[in-house]
């Protein structure tokens, strides 16, 4: 059900979160010059970099998806001949083939890069959100214990 309603819903889900980044960057301190970003900002990303990367791949999937036979499908795509249709996940792939073994693509060219693009990007953000957490964490514990030593 989920690649069903993914190409629908990321759309919106993607905007949201861009939004909700480029609210996040307008509402940074002015002339606090390059700073790496906080966990928050990182894991924003990474949710928006994996839903597009969902998105992308359950597309690509539903290409030519009909409910009656691969004929039909082959046909409204304007492929030509005899059609059998072969399938892969991943890389994202839909063909219809001849009998000659001709193949035609249904899955747009896009597709693949904007999947393992938003699959690497998520990953990255995933990691950077991660250590700004811990240096954020640390930078506290440090300044807690030298602030009570002090006082």
């Amino acid at each position: 059900m989920t690649l069903v309603f993914a190409p629908l819903v990321t759309p919106f889900v993607v905007v949201g979160l861009a939004l909700a980044l480029a609210k996040r960057a307008y509402d940074r301190e002015l002339g606090s010059g390059l700073r790496p970003p906080d966990a928050v900002s990182c894991a924003l990303l990474a949710v928006l970099a994996g839903t597009a990367a969902l998105g992308a791949y359950a597309y690509g999937v539903m290409q030519g998806f009909y409910i009656l036979d691969p004929d039909q499908m082959c046909a409204a795509a304007g492929a030509r001949g005899d059609r059998v249709v072969t399938r892969m996940e991943l890389p994202v792939s839909v063909q219809c083939v001849t009998g000659d073994g001709e193949g035609t693509e249904l899955v747009p060219g896009w597709v693949n890069p904007v999947v393992y693009g938003g699959l690497v990007l998520c990953v990255l953000a995933v990691g950077t959100a991660v250590s700004s957490g811990v240096r954020r964490r640390r930078a506290q514990s440090s300044g807690s214990s030298t602030g009570a030593i002090s006082s």
